[in-house]
């Protein structure tokens, strides 16, 4: 069952955004999970990562102290808190199950692990 996202939208640079994620309840506290953005005619890139246990996250330079990911196992959901968003935030989003562990090396898994997205749009 792929994961499901939601809470794109649009916003003003420097505002905030919060997307989720509801995974599949039969895998979800067993891997590491990651976010991964498409901008607009561009290849995807990873954005960040957070083990099973959710004690330990990795982020991209580009949105170092910008964003927070976390997730509730109990809930199988994975979130994406964003601020201070910038136009080049400007993507759509996917959240991505990673059972091999690409998180750690800011890899993204194969897209067949994703789920459909949720678009972000920064923009003034």
């Amino acid at each position: 069952v792929q994961p499901v996202e939601s809470g794109g939208g649009m916003v003003q640079p420097g505002g905030s955004l919060r997307l989720s994620c509801a995974a599949s309840v039969l895998s979800f506290d067993h891997y590491g999970m990651s976010w991964v953005r498409r901008p607009p005619g561009k290849e995807p890139e990873w954005v960040a990562g957070i083990n099973a246990g959710g004690d330990t996250t990795v982020y991209a330079d580009s949105v170092k102290g910008r964003f927070t990911i976390s997730r509730d196992t109990a809930k199988n959901e994975l979130y994406l808190q964003m601020s201070n968003l910038k136009p080049e935030d400007t993507a759509r989003y996917f959240c991505a199950q990673d059972p091999f562990e690409y998180w750690r090396r800011g890899l993204f898994p194969p897209d067949a692990y994703w789920g459909q997205g949720t678009e972000v749009i920064v923009s003034s």
